[in-house]
């Protein structure tokens, strides 16, 4: 493999966080199902990508979403994958469905 080629294609890497989806509420969670999102963002069948930016481009209108691209431009984050079975991340808030809806949630808050 040309070594060259290897080292320009490194250099178009941009970090990626992948976490759950029980990070957004309900509601933004089906904007983001739905391309619905006030930031660019790419549905998937499980979640989707959201992108960030570096430095952050725009700040959410979702309250939710906009506290993690806070904590996401913090850390050095470009792009937020949310997927339904990625991991919890302690600090961040959480909302989980009653009976599998998507409303109306509790919040469960960081200890």
């Amino acid at each position: 493999m040309d070594l060259d080629l290897i080292a320009r294609l490194r250099e178009q890497a941009e970090p990626l966080a992948t976490l759950s989806l029980s990070h957004l509420t309900p509601a933004t969670r089906k904007k983001l199902l739905d391309d619905e999102l006030s930031v660019n963002a790419y549905p998937t069948a499980f979640g989707g990508l959201v992108f960030v930016g570096a430095p952050r481009y725009s700040l959410p209108a979702e309250p939710d979403l906009a506290l993690i691209f806070e904590a996401a431009e913090q850390a050095g984050i470009v792009w937020l994958k949310f997927d339904r079975e990625a991991a919890v991340i302690d600090g961040l808030l959480v909302f989980e469905p009653v009976l599998g809806s998507f409303a109306p949630c509790r919040v469960r808050t960081p200890p």
